[in-house]
């Protein structure tokens, strides 16, 4: 192998097909290929892949993301394992129980053949790939990425389990199964029904009456929500390093979704079908996606995914466009079963004791004894939790622990499809996450399939716990097929927002979830779509980037005939109902209103949520926040609305002194965003400034199409996006926050964290010359 040094390995590659080596930047001789692989890394840092055959297409962007992200690859090989312990110590022995519990252990012969006709051997070449890259720095450890050293440790090499592994995936419902149930257990089903948006209305939130508040407060989940939680580090120690979770989903729960949409040629410039896409997730440095550009025989696709899974999630392929949000599909269940006195390895089912499958694992902890746990299954899943004192044992029952329950895994197929037709029948075999697809074609069809394994349920809502008695049985899986889908509609356009999309008359409702978004960003997507003829490619990025707010512009009016007589007041009541609802960064308007929101959402909150409540029910939906404001107003009169106005200007005053013009939004200490390191505890001041993005305005929050959370700092939203135009696929535009590379010395790691966070783009070069006039670097593997 040709030597290199830190910066030049920790680059992403890219493909060129001449093989002399003059014309290479780096020359990697790889064992485990069947030819060359060239790689050609962009400007931008996206992976151009081109091999002659699709053994080694695989090995090489197994190869290539262990290249740009081996750290992140690493921590998500231990959370796969359950070897995380093994590094940071006792603290991490919980997690890895929960890991290995709810591993899959079924044929992984079928397991990886799900998800292609050939799965076995690309998610093998896959891995293999990534095994090579990692040896290659036994051999030459200089070139690891600085993380190892910071913790003390060395790659560990992969296997197909963890690919297919199933703990970072957007799974199911199973908490607010649990919280509902204990909310209804605390103040009764129509309180719980007052204070929430479920969707279809009504669903039955009945406990059964063996279920009582005494077995609900136990900590039933603990061990599920252990290896559900992304690995942190925090001790100043590097040799002790911990883990602590900092994060809580409940902290803003309309942070986590998507947007897309798609319009037809009638509604295009171009006259050919567009498609766009950007996914809400946690934002993080190295960023969860990745882009890649995978070329050989049968194989031209480029767009996002994640490094460590192959193929791509969400893009293109030269024949159609693709993205997804999420569906809502409730895959997952909570059982409660009476145990045995005499042995609590027993639990009744249809009148008679069965026993639990018992596996044995033994976790390595670093400073401590090895420990054996004995793990626990019902006929229905992992048992997560047993009650010796009331004699109770529980379970998750879990459809995606059934074959091709790997998130973004049956990708892969649709990689490939020529044809809507094509599509869909790939989209039959996407089981996890539930989700809305969406495809557009050069040949001018536009479409739209809800994806996700979808257990029936006769008899219950799936919103609650619920006897494992065996009278509450799922009736199979509802075909993915016939979940609800579309094509070409009347009115050119479909788009989703994870709000509820399912249409009228609908025949499988008892294979539809009851938790969805709310329905803000949707109705944004349809309104813009709606009002215009005709749209360009910089209109879709427009609306991508859209800051509207559309609680603002029900809000606000509330305001209209209303009159402070405080001059302060007065003066910012008259800015806001002169304003045009845009939270963006730099508007004073934009600052005054979002305290105010604040204000209102949490004033309603406590009126509406009995104290002893609160720590089920943390938040009240904003469209269920708006129709109680409204109805305050007509039975009480002004006084929480001016309350909350007159607060958030006191507060505004009291933060940012009496010049409004310094009240602006977007501003370091009210609205930003900084991407730290998940080390970043353990660095130096120095290396804080290398591994750290700066501190950057936002505007928005998490009702705006921009989704950046409800946070000061952003917290979640869309790292990646995508827009295609299908007439010229050259014409692709995206972004990636803060860049492709996560290895700190590389010039993409964090190279595109300013053009994101001023929602601008990049094009995304599909074809061969318009790729090598924009190289940044080309490589071979030999």
């Amino acid at each position: 192998m040709k030597k290199l040094n830190l910066l030049a390995l920790i680059l992403p590659f890219v493909f060129i097909i001449n093989c002399n080596p003059q014309n290479f930047d780096n020359i990697f001789d790889v064992d485990g290929l069947t030819d060359k692989v060239e790689i050609v890394v962009d400007k931008w840092g996206i992976a151009h892949i081109y091999a002659q055959n699709e053994h080694d297409l695989f090995f090489a962007q197994g190869f290539n993301a262990a290249r740009d992200r081996l750290f992140q690859l690493e921590i998500w090989r231990r959370q796969t394992n359950g070897t995380v312990a093994e590094i940071l110590g006792e603290s991490e022995v919980k997690r890895d129980i929960g890991t290995r519990l709810f591993k899959f252990r079924g044929d992984m012969d079928i397991e990886m053949n799900h998800y292609h006709p050939r799965g076995k051997m690309i998610i093998e070449s896959f891995a293999d790939g990534v095994n090579a890259y990692i040896k290659q720095t036994n051999d030459h450890p200089e070139i690891l990425p600085p993380e190892f050293a910071i913790l003390g440790i060395k790659p560990g090499l992969w296997t197909p389990g963890v690919v297919i592994s199933r703990h970072q995936g957007l799974l199911g419902n199973i908490n607010q199964e649990l919280t509902i149930g204990r909310a209804v257990a605390a103040m009764g089903e129509d309180k719980v029904h007052a204070l929430s948006s479920f969707t279809p209305d009504n669903p039955d939130l009945s406990l059964h009456a063996s279920i009582t508040p005494e077995m609900l407060e136990k900590d039933i989940l603990g061990i599920y929500n252990a290896f559900r939680r992304k690995v942190t580090f925090q001790n100043d120690d590097r040799s002790i390093a911990s883990n602590t979770v900092t994060e809580s989903f409940f902290n803003d729960p309309e942070s986590i979704g998507s947007n897309n949409w798609i319009i037809d040629g009638s509604l295009s410039q171009s006259g050919s079908p567009m498609m766009a896409n950007d996914p809400h997730r946690t934002q993080a440095i190295p960023s969860l996606r990745y882009w890649v550009h995978l070329s050989a025989p049968g194989w031209d696709v480029i767009g996002g995914g994640e490094p460590e899974i192959p193929g791509v999630s969400i893009g293109h392929n030269g024949y159609g466009a693709w993205g997804l949000t999420v569906f809502a599909t409730d895959a997952e269940d909570l059982y409660a079963y009476d145990i045995n006195p005499d042995n609590p390895g027993q639990y009744m089912y249809n009148g008679a004791w069965e026993d639990m499958t018992t596996v044995a694992e033994n976790i390595a902890v670093k400073g401590g004894t090895d420990t054996t746990v004995f793990l626990q299954y019902t006929r229905h899943g992992p048992v997560t939790f047993v009650d010796t004192v009331l004699h109770k044992a529980w379970a998750v029952r879990c459809g995606w622990l059934e074959p091709g329950g790997s998130p973004y895994l049956a990708s892969l197929r649709m990689d490939q499809a020529k044809s809507w037709e094509e599509f869909r029948e790939a989209c039959s075999y996407s089981h996890i996450p539930g989700e809305n697809m969406i495809w557009a074609d050069k040949d001018g069809t536009i479409g739209w399939q809800a994806v996700g394994i979808a257990p029936v349920r006769k008899n219950w809502s799936g919103l609650v716990p619920v006897p494992g008695d065996g009278s509450y049985e799922w009736a199979g899986y509802l075909p993915i097929m016939e979940k609800p889908h579309l094509s070409n509609p009347e009115n050119g356009f479909f788009g989703t927002a994870n709000q509820y999309v399912v249409p009228d008359g609908y025949d499988h409702m008892d294979a539809i979830g009851y938790l969805w978004s709310d329905p803000s960003r949707g109705n944004r997507i349809n309104a813009v779509l709606d009002s215009k003829e005709s749209f360009t490619m910089e209109d879709m990025q427009s609306l991508q980037t859209d800051y509207y707010s559309s609680p603002a512009s029900m809000l606000v009016p509330m305001l209209s005939n209303r009159s402070f007589a405080d001059p302060l007041e007065e003066k910012c009541r008259l800015m806001l109902v002169e304003w045009d609802f845009q939270l963006s960064p730099g508007s004073v308007e934009a600052g005054i209103y979002i305290v105010f929101e604040q204000n209102l959402i949490k004033e309603i909150r406590n009126r509406a949520i009995p104290e002893d409540a609160r720590k089920y029910i943390r938040s009240i939906p904003m469209q269920k926040t708006i129709a109680l404001v409204k109805s305050i107003l007509t039975s009480e009169g002004d006084q929480l609305l001016k309350s909350s106005f007159a607060s958030a200007v006191e507060s505004l005053k009291d933060k940012y002194g009496d010049d409004v013009s310094k009240w602006k939004y977007g501003q370091e200490n009210f609205k930003h965003i900084q991407l730290k390191h998940p080390l970043n505890p353990l660095l130096t001041g120095d290396e804080k400034s290398i591994f750290n993005t700066s501190i950057l305005p936002r505007g928005g929050n998490s009702y705006t199409l921009n989704n950046t959370s409800g946070n000061n700092n952003q917290t979640h939203g869309a790292s990646f996006r995508i827009i295609v135009d299908t007439g010229d696929f050259d014409k692709t535009v995206g972004c990636n926050s803060p860049g492709q590379s996560g290895n700190p010395g590389s010039t993409h790691y964090k190279d595109l964290f300013e053009l994101w966070a001023k929602d601008g783009y990049f094009p995304v070069y599909y074809s061969r010359d318009k790729i090598l006039e924009n190289k940044d670097e080309v490589i071979l593997l030999r």
